[in-house]
């Protein structure tokens, strides 16, 4: 009897627990992500119980939050008065783009500034060799916040270029993500380097087990900005690293870098100085109030707007940019990304495009160096070929690591995000948006050969692959909605 008693008392604790979680994870959460989770609980009730409680939460902790939205108050503040810089564009131009630079307004409380001068850089060496010659003529402050800072051969210059900036006065601040730099060669020396040498540096969402400081493990800074004096910026996908990322495969990488000077450098300014006080508790107040200190001065053309995003956010910043923008799409969107797993408005707005005459182009890998990322976005190759997408693949053993898109001959976006679900909710990240014929046309030459250096994707090949590969690219797609 009493046995008898146990058995209905876990019967009904098991599905409290599960009418509970049924409850609630659907709150503020994607349906996607929402039936993967339900299922993995119903199916694994224990193991997916822990996970949940684990992983669970797509959110940074609500203290950090509250350092997110005192950063926005700020910036809004700041910015208030601030005009979008379209008054020289012609009437057909500012309307095709004053809905995106309102949503862009609106996610990150930045505004569209003119006068910027942008440099693309699609060479791996040479982007890093650019940089150091850029610290080495600090005059103030060196801000660096990167995902990836590894201690070798190929970075070397740039902490010898630290170390003669610190000599000289320049403030040098560094920041890296906590898990990016973790399982590189040097990296306990690496930090042992920056010390002696004056830098002072931090770790981006170091893991606190604390319950008001938590933050589940995989949310990650997956930014890179470097800002030198208010004279220089660059962003994009590049992780300072040796080429090859100290794998033991034969994999390396192809990036992608973009120089900016002008007002964006401010921007790309205040994005570090949010992350630096969410880490550090300081202000970079005068560093960065455009009331204490004067705009960069226009050095070029380009209209241009910084969008960060993440988890630090209430609202999905860079996938609500990316899908306004293919909906804005009238003749082309040519998108290249390492990371292609679309949540449900991108793909709705890539296969619209598609089916409603735009040439849309996916420029992807061969290799995977992400196994289940890399088997996940292959099963959304068939149905976005049905919708008229052309697919390529660059030829192994390349990465190409590179993140950036253009729509039609005027808008162009890089910067750090993939654009997969983890960029979506999980990482933190940061692209520019260049409303700009000439830094399409830039692109264009970078497009055009990596195209050249890849394979189209031929639907009936892709339909004939093993049942198998099939099977792997299913079960991958369902794990990568676990968010």
């Amino acid at each position: 009897m009493n046995i008898n008693w146990f058995v209905v008392l876990g019967f009904v604790i098991d599905w409290t627990i599960r009418i509970g979680f049924l409850l609630y994870i659907p709150r503020k959460r994607k349906p996607n992500s929402a039936i993967a989770w339900l299922l993995v609980i119903f199916l694994l009730p224990g193991l997916g119980v822990v996970l949940f409680l684990v992983i669970g939460t797509p959110k940074l902790s609500k203290r950090r939050r509250h350092k997110q939205a005192y950063v926005d108050r700020i910036i809004a503040e700041a910015t208030k008065d601030v005009n979008d810089d379209l008054d020289d564009l012609e009437p057909a131009e500012q309307e095709r783009i004053q809905s995106i630079v309102d949503l862009n307004r609106a996610l990150s409380k930045l505004p569209a500034r003119a006068g910027n001068s942008f440099t693309i850089l699609p060479e791996y060496n040479k982007a890093i060799d650019n940089i150091v010659a850029e610290v080495t003529k600090a005059k103030e402050f060196v801000h660096l916040e990167y995902f990836i800072l590894v201690l070798d051969d190929i970075t070397q210059p740039l902490f010898d270029a630290f170390e003669a900036a610190v000599k000289r006065g320049v403030k040098v601040r560094v920041m890296f993500d906590g898990m990016g730099y973790h399982s590189y060669p040097r990296h306990k020396e690496m930090k042992q380097v920056l010390t002696k040498i004056g830098v002072e540096w931090h770790i981006m969402l170091p893991i606190k087990l604390h319950p008001k400081k938590y933050n589940r493990i995989d949310l990650r800074n997956h930014r890179k900005i470097l800002v030198v004096d208010d004279r220089v910026a660059y962003i994009g996908s590049q992780n300072l690293v040796a080429r090859s990322y100290h794998r033991k495969d034969d994999i390396y990488y192809d990036e992608l870098v973009v120089k900016m000077t002008g007002p964006i450098v401010r921007h790309c300014s205040a994005v570090f100085a949010g992350d630096w006080y969410a880490e550090t508790n300081e202000r970079l107040t005068k560093l960065t109030d455009p009331k204490l200190r004067a705009l960069p001065e226009k050095t070029g053309d380009v209209l241009a707007q910084l969008v960060p995003s993440g988890p630090g956010y209430d609202t999905l910043n860079n996938s609500k940019l990316f899908a306004a923008l293919i909906h804005k799409a009238q003749k082309r969107v040519i998108i290249t990304n390492p990371y292609f797993v679309p949540d449900e408005p991108i793909l709705d707005a890539i296969t619209s495009a598609a089916l409603r005459g735009v040439e849309v182009i996916i420029i992807n890998s061969e290799a995977m160096d992400q196994w289940m990322v890399g088997h996940a976005e292959r099963s959304y190759y068939k149905e976005l070929m049905i919708a008229g997408v052309k697919i390529y693949l660059h030829k192994y053993p390349i990465l190409l690591h590179s993140k950036h898109m253009t729509i039609d001959d005027d808008i162009a976006v890089i910067g750090s995000s993939n654009m997969d679900i983890r960029s979506f909710e999980l990482d933190l990240e940061c692209v520019v948006v260049a409303y700009s014929r000439s830094v399409v046309k830039d692109l264009a030459v970078v497009q055009k050969r990596d195209m050249n250096n890849s394979s189209k994707v031929d639907p009936i090949a892709w339909h004939e692959r093993s049942l198998y590969t099939k099977f792997l690219d299913s079960i991958a797609r369902l794990t990568s909605a676990l968010q």
